[in-house]
């Protein structure tokens, strides 16, 4: 039998916080889709792994057996990706770097140029972030670096190497009642409908809905996306409104689409990011330099080591 493990990982936050709101907030998903994902493996199993009541969940026996193997499993398979892909990254002479949407644009023929010049041989992979993992792949082992515009607590999940920061602004459809105004509010948004990232972005979704500036105001969700051209198509269509680095508003040529300043949203630290238990590689600190040198994130403030 099969298991992804996702669904694994699941299991263990439940097990080790006893209530799903606590995993939930601790593996940065909803809570319904956290709920999704127990049942799921419950009915792949054929058995109750958990018995709910309003104080928690407790595990079964069932539970228990399967908690008593699930953090080795999970630790021996992500060491065991993390080797194989570092393996072949090793061999490829290659820097796997993840990027968000419209940002992958920034960097472009001198980024790449600089950066073969500190690392003769050597090659960039450029992948784009997807939707439906948090870690854009850092955990799996499957890129080197991400680049993020992030909220600052970031920075205590993993290591980073800062860029800049970008504010954030509102991309509305040209014939939005607010598409004139060059300023607006946040207050003025609340009750808008946004085009939001798919429930398994976690945090993500979260951070692009600015939920921790809407102080207890319910998210209106107009249209989900999967992906970034699906998110402007839906702007650009009047299904709903949404949050995006200023960046963007400068690289974006999609018609139908404007972006406006906005009062009141914190701006992003904009860095690359990789997991704290895996070390800085040479290359790794050559693309953040090339990076530094060549492509203009906004304000720099303390950029850190590296």
């Amino acid at each position: 039998m099969d298991i992804d493990t996702r669904l694994l990982r699941s299991f263990a936050a439940v097990c080790e916080e006893g209530q799903l709101t606590a995993a939930a907030d601790r593996l940065r998903v909803s809570q319904p889709a956290l709920t999704k994902q127990i049942r799921l493996l419950e009915e792949r199993l054929g058995v109750d792994l958990f018995r709910r009541s309003r104080s928690g969940m407790t595990p079964t026996p069932a539970g228990n057996a399967l908690a008593a193997h699930a953090a080795e499993l999970l630790v021996s398979w992500e060491g065991a990706v993390r080797a194989t892909r570092d393996a072949a990254a090793q061999g490829a002479a290659s820097l796997r770097v993840g990027f968000e949407g419209g940002t992958i644009n920034l960097v472009g023929r001198r980024t790449v140029t600089d950066f073969t010049r500190r690392m003769p041989g050597w090659q960039i992979e450029i992948r784009q972030n997807s939707w439906f993992d948090p870690a854009a792949g850092l955990t799996a082992g499957e890129i080197d670096l991400a680049l993020w515009h992030a909220p600052h607590w970031m920075a205590e999940r993993y290591d980073v190497s800062l860029l800049g920061t970008d504010e954030r602004c509102v991309a509305l459809s040209v014939g939005h009642r607010l598409a004139g105004r060059p300023v607006i509010d946040f207050t003025e948004l609340l009750d808008e409908p946004f085009v939001a990232m798919p429930a398994e972005a976690g945090h993500w979704r979260d951070y692009w809905l600015a939920t921790a500036e809407r102080q207890g105001s319910p998210v209106r969700i107009g249209a989900v996306a999967h992906n970034a051209d699906e998110w402007m198509a839906a702007v650009a269509c009047g299904q709903g409104i949404g949050i995006s680095p200023q960046t963007i508003s400068r690289l974006s040529t999609r018609p139908g689409v404007v972006f406006r300043t906005v009062r009141g949203l914190s701006p992003s630290q904009v860095g690359l990011y990789w997991p704290r238990e895996r070390p800085c590689t040479p290359a790794m600190t050559a693309f953040v330099r090339s990076c530094r040198a060549t492509v203009e994130f906004g304000p720099r403030g303390a950029l850190g080591p590296v």
